[in-house]
């Protein structure tokens, strides 16, 4: 499988996304390497990565996001560091695909399957001046929400079933849980509606296509590293 698209010698950009124990400014880094051999359809060497003369030793069981820039185009799939060690005065990193290798369009977040249950309103007038001139701000407590479904989300937005009918262009309060490791946790984040669709054969429901608005970088990986802790676990139990 791994040999259809990528090929010896391909570059490789890295980005740590699990729990690697790293400091939080290399969490954000991301780390150039290459194809040195693929091993099986799941497993594949990879150069360890370096920053002029100096190596950078990337943590065994470390998970990170990984881009191939091919011949084709950019590919997409987890990783996690297997082992690590010196093979014909190179210096490797044996790696283990933890996701489906993925066709990559550049600024494009993977979107994760899911059925979670969401509420949701339009921001008032003061709340949407406020967020739009990124003045300090307290959303209204207490106001009606809409419930609705997210069915796939991702770290740039959602994709959401309401019988609610947002108008595009319009900003939303929109609240769900993601849990992780057993422990649930609320989000609250502000929405652009991008678009608007009724869905065929269920008259009256709509699919909305969500766009974060000014979410802060902290939350954004939270989202992206619970994507890639369901991706995995789904991947488990497939295998």
């Amino acid at each position: 499988m791994l040999s259809k698209f990528i090929t010896l010698g391909d570059r490789i950009e890295l980005t740590a996304v699990g729990r690697v124990k790293l400091s939080d400014e290399e969490e954000r880094r991301t780390y150039q390497s290459k194809v040195y051999e693929i091993l099986t359809d799941d497993t594949l060497e990879i150069t360890m990565p370096m920053e002029k003369t100096k190596l950078i030793l990337l943590p065994v069981d470390g998970e990170y996001d990984v881009v191939f820039y091919t011949d084709t185009g950019l590919y997409q799939c987890f990783v996690r560091i297997a082992d690590r060690y010196k093979s014909n005065n190179v210096y490797i990193l044996r790696v283990e695909l933890t996701s489906n290798l993925r066709k990559y369009q550049r600024r494009e977040y993977y979107r994760f399957s899911c059925a979670l249950e969401m509420c949701s309103r339009n921001l008032e007038e003061d709340e949407q001046q406020a967020i739009e001139e990124r003045k300090p701000y307290i959303l209204q407590p207490g106001l009606p929400l809409k419930k609705s479904v997210i069915v796939d989300i991702s770290g740039g937005g959602l994709r959401f079933m309401s019988t609610q009918k947002y108008e595009p262009g319009s900003l939303l309060y929109c609240s769900y849980h993601l849990v992780k490791n057993g422990v649930s946790k609320q989000y609250e984040v502000i929405g652009k509606v991008l678009s608007v669709n009724p869905i065929e054969n269920r008259p009256g429901t709509y699919e909305h296509r969500v766009q974060y608005y000014n979410m802060d970088t902290a939350t954004r990986e939270e989202i992206i590293r619970f994507i890639f802790e369901e991706e995995r676990r789904n991947r488990q139990k497939k295998s």
